[in-house]
């Protein structure tokens, strides 16, 4: 049974939407958040990142170091090349810093939610990699043009960590970005639950936010 076209939409966020979001501040909180709701109604949404994250989990497959890498940008169509050209280096220095292709697998992630307060969050990390000490990691990729910032960053790992039973179980979270080959890990200084208290307000300030926007 199909609900009807005015039901009210039930606040959600992706775990990109909502690092998006804590990364923000003062209004452009709730013109973000009214940005998704829109989205979210129209169904609209497209991942032009797509086959460049196919060829980087071909290379770990495959222990090929970056071949797929190097010839991905030829695959999409042209309006996608300058985007798929500006992440393949730092893309390429991460493979390398994993070290020799033939010790490191790619290892399959779940999806899990998460609930912050009564808000849900889909945990989706875009592969793990298993090396051959027998250690993991589940690894989420930023794309944008920006690093990611210190709070983005955190929230982030923290919910990837709080759900790696579901996601990787015994994996660490790993947030790549991608454009610098930089990876990030959660801070040995961190207090899990003072990062739980910060989401947790924010997430219901987002809540209240996408009510108001209906």
């Amino acid at each position: 049974m199909t609900a009807p076209v005015n039901a009210p939409l039930t606040p959600y966020a992706t775990l990109l939407g909502f690092t998006r979001y804590v990364d923000r501040t003062g209004p452009t909180k709730a013109s973000f958040v009214g940005g998704l709701r829109k989205q979210r109604a129209s169904r609209h949404g497209f991942n032009p990142h797509g086959q460049f994250v196919k060829a980087l989990k071909a290379d770990i497959a495959f222990h090929t170091g970056g071949t797929h890498l190097a010839g991905v940008a030829d695959l999409v169509k042209p309006r996608w090349r300058p985007l798929y050209q500006a992440l393949t280096p730092g893309a390429t220095a991460w493979l390398a810093s994993l070290g020799e292709p033939a010790g490191v697998d790619l290892a399959q992630t779940r999806d899990a939610l998460a609930m912050l307060g009564d808000l849900p969050v889909k945990i989706n990390p875009h592969f793990g990699v298993r090396y051959a000490d027998g250690h993991a990691e589940a690894v989420r990729l930023h794309f944008d043009e920006t690093p990611p910032s210190e709070e983005a960053a955190l929230a982030t790992l923290h919910l990837m960590a709080r759900h790696m039973d579901a996601v990787l179980p015994h994996a660490e979270p790993v947030l790549v970005d991608v454009r610098r080959g930089v990876a990030h890990r959660t801070p040995e200084h961190v207090k899990p639950a003072q990062v739980e208290q910060w989401l947790a307000g924010e997430a219901a300030a987002f809540r209240a936010i996408w009510s108001t926007a209906a």
